[in-house]
């Protein structure tokens, strides 16, 4: 397992409803956590809860102190050292000498903070989702150790640990290859969690944007995705032909207003480099003597966005432009470069190559980083989000929302430098990182407000709460799209970009029973003894459960061969209302629902109806197409995304 590295949405209503999450517990499985940030200040909280069980287990570290804010911490590392070896007594210590575990939980549950800013820029209140509940750490990730940092028996441990100390959300920036779910540390702890009614949050993990690359893919947790918000802090590119190209960054040193020399890594390369590594600017491959005093152009990919900076600055360049290859395309990261800096998308690169390519002296000069807010198109899905279909299950759903996980800025380490680089002596408290790490927090902090509004509800009701009243479209009323500029999928963003605001106020929910998960595990195929594991004790499948009929808040249909027919439930939640169905069809596909109008007199009152998917002869395809149902009172849209592949036979 490892983590998924890589402005919290202003909700003021759900907040002020929810009292910031006040009494809510938000615990994370992580690397740990700085106490020390003002993001864990106990200003403005009363005692700790009653329910609360959980202790301040400081290990050897008695700097180490937790408070009303940050009320647990605890650390596990038997998983890890029965493959690292014995580990020496600075590993006894929930600190977070990394950064990644303080800036997840200060997203999810941080207190606020005035005057924050990176090197000056973002400048105001830093605020977690649930800004007035409890958190608790507790340190699962360590530095790697044969390619993984997060060891099962550490995780489970971890679980069961938080589920007896009383979170009420858990939210895991963490995560490794799919595998099957009675494998699955993640699946299993989840499951034990959201039997004692706790929300579990995962995050999606950063290997898009190839297609089936989502992990943590059970049904009974959230899996976030990450996309951007509308604000950059871009820096400019001028070139000595009069172009200038628009890139970001968070570089804090400045370059003296002149032209430099600009040079491609592959042109600036040691003769004992490789050319396809020194275009990455990748350690040990540029020439200090081809280098000094002049700006490199570094590509994208491989080596942290970060290392190339280092290793331009190291061999003596004044900046550094990094340009996108084409999968990455328009996704650009602000990160806090070592080195005058500018991240510019795949377009704009190039136009940088051909412009070196094309003069004999090519010169360049980089800007200092500004703050604009209000950008357009915002969100769009990150290049590095990872994706559906659900390589376990292709049944469910994955990734189940989006939230912002670009550019993020939250409490840091000072233990280490904000590139994480051994080279960065830089200390900072808040920082700008990118990745599903970061969306996820979002997505938990939001989990703690609905908790706190809604203490009764399943996880699986605010699951579909959050589900149910996502958008899919952006800042310009226009589809959300991708990072090359097309137009993504439910594969993308599941049911879309979270509103938490609407979330408080679904209407009605597709509420699962852990009797329900336990159908699905036995329609699965697996045995008594696999099912044990998320059991504790013999469980009688019942005889015919289709996995299609999982009481899901989105629809997927993977191998549809002439019609099919799913089930669902929805239960109100809110005030009596008629709810009609609409349809948006996928392409080739027709779909009919039965009944197509709900009428609910009651709060808790639960109705049953039948979705018909038919393929339409010579017009459905081989390929996933997509469309939504929705059910409607006039005032609420409870919307699923539906997925649809039909098997075509040839006659």
């Amino acid at each position: 397992m490892g983590l998924e590295h890589n402005g919290v949405i202003q909700s003021n209503s759900i907040w002020k409803k929810a009292r910031f999450g006040e009494g809510v517990i938000i615990g994370n499985l992580d690397t740990g956590v700085w106490p020390e940030s003002k993001s864990f200040s106990e200003e403005g909280l009363g005692p700790i809860p009653s329910k609360w069980r959980g202790i301040c287990h400081n290990g050897i570290d008695h700097t180490f102190h937790c408070n009303r804010k940050l009320i647990g911490a605890r650390y596990f590392n038997k998983g890890y050292a029965s493959v690292a070896g014995p580990l020496n007594s600075s590993f006894d210590s929930p600190r977070d000498n990394e950064g990644h575990g303080t800036h997840t939980l200060s997203t999810a549950g941080g207190n606020m903070v005035a005057r924050v800013s990176v090197f000056g820029q973002g400048h105001g209140t830093a605020k977690g989702g649930s800004p007035m509940a409890r958190v608790a750490a507790y340190k699962v990730c360590w530095p790697p150790v044969a390619g993984d940092e997060c060891f099962d028996a550490d995780i489970l441990a971890a679980f069961d640990l938080a589920i007896h100390d009383g979170v009420d959300v858990l939210s895991l920036s963490l995560g490794g290859s799919a595998s099957t779910f009675f494998k699955d540390s993640v699946a299993i702890g989840s499951f034990h969690a959201a039997k004692h009614g706790i929300v579990v949050v995962c995050s999606a993990g950063n290997s898009g944007p190839a297609d089936a690359t989502a992990e943590n893919l059970a049904p009974w947790h959230v899996t976030v995705a990450a996309s951007t918000m509308d604000r950059q802090f871009p820096t400019y590119v001028f070139l000595g032909n009069n172009i200038t190209f628009k890139g970001e960054s968070l570089s804090a040193t400045i370059l003296a207003p002149k032209f430099y020399p600009i040079i491609k890594a592959t042109d600036a390369k040691l003769a004992s480099a490789r050319a396809e590594d020194a275009v990455l600017c990748q350690n040990g491959t540029l020439d200090p003597n081809k280098v000094k005093g002049k700006i490199v152009v570094c590509l994208r990919g491989i080596n942290a966005r970060v290392d190339k900076g280092e290793q331009a600055f190291l061999a003596g360049a004044v900046g550094m432009v990094l340009a996108n290859d084409k999968t990455t395309g328009n996704e650009i990261i602000a990160d806090p470069h070592v080195l005058p800096a500018s991240h510019i998308n795949f377009t704009d690169g190039s136009a940088v190559f051909t412009y070196i390519n094309s003069t004999k002296f090519p010169v360049a000069y980089i800007t200092h980083p500004k703050t604009q807010l209000d950008t357009k198109p915002a969100p769009f899905m990150a290049a590095f989000s990872s994706k559906g279909p659900n390589t376990i299950v292709p049944e469910i759903l994955k990734p189940d929302i989006t939230a912002p996980g670009v550019s993020v800025i939250a409490a840091y380490t000072e233990a280490q430098g904000p590139t994480n680089q051994v080279f960065d002596k830089r200390r900072i408290p808040f920082n700008s990182v990118s990745g599903t790490s970061m969306s996820c927090p979002h997505v938990s902090g939001i989990v703690g407000l609905l908790r706190a509004l809604y203490p009764t509800w399943s996880p699986a009701a605010i699951k579909s709460a959050i589900m149910t009243t996502a958008t899919t479209l952006d800042n310009e009323v226009e589809p959300l799209l991708n990072a090359t500029d097309g137009k993504a999928t439910p594969f993308s963003y599941g049911a879309g970009h979270v509103q938490p605001n609407r979330a408080m106020d679904p209407g009605l929910v597709y509420d699962t029973t852990i009797d329900d998960y336990l159908n699905f595990l036995c329609a699965l195929g697996y045995n008594a003894t696999q099912i044990s594991v998320f059991t504790e004790g013999p469980y009688q499948c019942r005889k015919k459960f289709s996995l299609l009929n999982l009481n899901y808040p989105s629809i997927t249909v993977p191998k549809l061969s002439g019609s099919v027919t799913v089930t669902r439930r929805l239960k109100s939640v809110g005030s009596p209302g008629t709810y009609i169905a609409h349809v948006q069809n996928p392409h080739g596909i027709t779909i009919s629902v039965k009944p197509s109008i709900l009428k609910f007199k009651n709060v808790g009152e639960e109705k049953s109806f039948k979705v018909t998917f038919k393929a339409m002869q010579g017009k459905a395809t081989n390929n996933y197409v997509f469309g939504k149902l929705i059910w409607s009172d006039g005032k609420h849209y409870v919307t699923s995304p539906i997925v649809v592949k039909a098997l075509l036979t040839r006659n």
